[in-house]
């Protein structure tokens, strides 16, 4: 054996070959047969029947070519193959004939999609099939500039094969560099734009066929909604908050009091008076906390307030805000 003795056989799998064994194998193919004795750093030659005993002489073994080897060890192989085409086969035709009954249950009409790949892929596959309108809803007034280079290449593929484009963002959008750049990359004519003080969560709609909403609060849950009476509700909700919005080209409505304070003053002033925190505001008007708080101070300094409850009784009997309970 000269250059095989010392090997010491590594365990692995029932079907699996180790270096010894490989190297054993190929000196018995080489040199036509080798004492029984060489087997015993390698059972698995035996184990996966590559050899089998000289019929002149038990003391020897002989290598099974590697082409009956190989037809002997796929047999089971085939076999399961064999069974499972048969199982598939046996499935599809008890299935198959239950599609067209499916089909017509509503609750099939909603998928629940798990994880960001899932649901980036069936956004992807709705837009390209989209042929005439897509609504989208953004509660926010910025967007990062990843997700808004995948929403350019797909507005510009849309856009390619003549399908419009509705966006309604919150206010702040107005003022956001990246969003401005997205807008202009956009060929005119394939795109309308409205901003809108406070909106609902996020929703797209394809051809008024399917829409897509969160369903979580990480918005690593979505449903891809099918079911043509939600689709249009959902719809209906949509053109309510575009009818309320207002274009992006157009200056957002002055305040009609003396008092001199902004559009997003205003909308602060508003939920104030609700009763809303610094931190409901600024969500509800998608600004971070630090800007809703400046704005707040600046309203305190414009009425000459003492405190946030002398601001809300001022912005009352200013008539900026109408009170709570009015």
């Amino acid at each position: 054996m000269g250059k095989d003795e010392g090997i010491s056989h590594q365990p692995h799998g029932d079907l699996e070959l180790c270096d010894a064994g490989v190297r054993i194998y190929t000196e018995a193919l080489r040199v036509g047969r080798l004492p029984r004795s060489a087997l015993e750093p390698v059972p698995c030659l035996a184990e996966l029947a590559l050899v089998h005993p000289d019929p002149q002489d038990d003391g020897w073994i002989r290598p099974v070519p590697p082409s009956a080897a190989l037809a002997h060890l796929l047999q089971p192989v085939t076999r399961e193959i064999h069974q499972r085409i048969r199982l598939s086969a046996a499935l599809a035709d008890s299935l198959a004939p239950l599609a067209s009954v499916a089909s017509t249950d509503p609750n099939l009409a909603i998928t629940v999609l798990e994880g960001l790949p899932l649901i980036e892929a069936a956004i992807q596959n709705a837009t390209d099939g989209a042929r005439e309108e897509v609504l989208t809803l953004q509660p926010s007034g910025n967007r990062p500039v990843d997700q808004l280079k995948k929403a350019l290449d797909r507005a510009l593929s849309m856009a390619g094969r003549g399908v419009t484009l509705r966006h309604i963002y919150q206010h702040p959008a107005r003022y956001s560099p990246a969003i401005k750049a997205y807008l202009d990359d956009i060929p005119p004519g394939f795109i309308q734009v409205r901003t809108i003080e406070q909106t609902v969560e996020r929703l797209f709609v394809f051809d008024r066929t399917v829409a897509f909403i969160p369903a979580s609060p990480r918005r690593d849950i979505a449903l891809e909604i099918r079911h043509p009476a939600l689709v249009r509700y959902l719809i209906q909700v949509y053109e309510v908050l575009w009818a309320q919005a207002k274009p992006l080209t157009a200056p957002l409505q002055a305040p009609t009091h003396d008092v001199p304070i902004t559009a997003t003053q205003l909308s602060i002033a508003r939920l104030l008076v609700e009763g809303n925190t610094d931190q409901v505001v600024a969500r509800k008007l998608a600004i971070s906390v630090r800007t809703c708080r400046a704005h707040i101070a600046k309203l305190m300094h414009t009425l000459d307030a003492t405190s946030r409850t002398h601001l809300g009784a001022l912005l009352v009997q200013s008539g900026i805000v109408e009170g709570a309970g009015e």
